[in-house]
């Protein structure tokens, strides 16, 4: 794997879709939203958490309705051992083995134990990278919507920036993909673009009746404790330490720049060996057309025009990764400038509470 993506090869992905009942054709309404229980945020957030910065993945279980994926319950997977126990060669079928006792399990509970993606951690918004698509494919034979729900524990708790999305392959790229054109001509007329591959599923989080009554009894009670109506939360989205982050999202872009560049050496080489291999096998055909004239007129008979020495073409590299590759900067540009304006915000904030007019630094005379 590339660089900026070596930090997703800690954990095993474990599909269970090839397992999971029938396959859908993903006929009716678009998906427009995604619907998540409170509870079951509460689970990914600790699991990812708990095993920050090592990444982690994990089921997601629920109900395709409509416009609406439902996702009522989850269940983590078994993490990739580490130290010593690295070494050990790993069962292929233990992750689906464990997959299919926890789904009789719920089964035999009454829970829901219908498969509709998975769930994964990740580091700095690190997310776009070969595995997820391959994982995508593999889910998307046998469930068309499937989701895939990211959450970076890094923000959360640094930039207290609740940091959840819900990822889809757009179903261009996947008819694209499925049908094994992903080749430059096919790219090229099909008018795909790298920011086409994926793309973003809105949000919302729901919570029971009696779990919201219990969150608004709670709230009522923090806010009789605090006099000053605020809490340590809201102290802790102050914090003005931005050199941690900025510095590790400037190194992550900065790789995949070197990257990019190194995918973009690559086509401009294939480029060059097209143009190079088209213009022997046309330099060939007329010499062959002459030669065949000549033997025609002598009433001999024509050679045959098919250069068998020269009908290996030149292999065209793949364009998945320059496109992934893209997508990453772009994840990593957007989060840069986000945290950039927060920073600016509340050092105005602060500078203003301090009586300072000008926050830019004092330049040498």
């Amino acid at each position: 794997p590339r660089r900026c993506a070596r930090r997703h090869t800690g954990f095993i992905t474990m599909n269970f879709a090839a397992s999971a009942g029938k396959p859908s054709d993903g006929s009716g309404t678009p998906l427009k939203a995604v619907q998540i229980d409170g509870q079951v945020v509460m689970k990914i957030v600790k699991h990812c958490s708990e095993h920050s910065p090592s990444l982690v993945t994990g089921q997601l279980l629920g109900l395709d309705i409509g416009a609406t994926l439902e996702v009522t319950d989850c269940f983590p997977f078994p993490s990739a051992p580490v130290g010593p126990a690295a070494d050990e060669e790993v069962d292929p079928d233990a992750g689906a083995d464990y997959q299919l006792e926890m789904m009789r399990c719920l089964r035999e509970i009454n829970a829901d134990n219908n498969t509709v993606g998975w769930y994964q951690s990740t580091y700095l918004g690190s997310y776009y990278t070969e595995e997820l698509i391959e994982t995508f494919l593999a889910y998307q034979e046998n469930i068309k919507r499937c989701v895939c729900i990211v959450y970076d524990p890094s923000r959360s708790a640094k930039q207290g920036v609740f940091s959840l999305k819900a990822l889809r392959l757009t179903d261009k790229f996947y008819d694209i993909h499925k049908k094994g054109e992903f080749t430059f001509e096919k790219i090229a007329d099909k008018s795909l673009s790298w920011s086409e591959i994926v793309t973003e599923t809105p949000v919302t989080i729901t919570n029971s009746a009696l779990a919201a009554a219990v969150f608004g009894e709670l709230t009522v009670e923090t806010q009789r404790d605090e006099q000053t109506g605020l809490t340590k939360g809201d102290l802790d989205r102050l914090d003005m330490s931005a050199a941690p982050f900025l510095e590790r999202s400037l190194e992550f872009l900065s790789e995949c720049m070197d990257d990019l560049a190194s995918e973009q050496q690559k086509v401009a080489f294939y480029q060059r060996n097209l143009a190079r291999h088209t213009l022997q096998q046309t330099q060939w055909l007329q010499k062959r057309k002459t030669e065949n004239a000549s033997r025609k007129a002598a009433g001999q008979e024509p050679l045959p025009e098919d250069d068998e020495s020269n009908t290996k073409n030149v292999t065209e590299p793949s364009r998945l990764e320059g496109f992934l590759i893209a997508n990453q900067v772009n994840q990593y540009v957007e989060q840069i400038q986000e945290f950039g304006q927060a920073s600016l915000q509340k050092l105005y904030l602060v500078s203003g509470a301090q009586g300072v007019d000008n926050i830019a630094p004092a330049t040498p005379e």
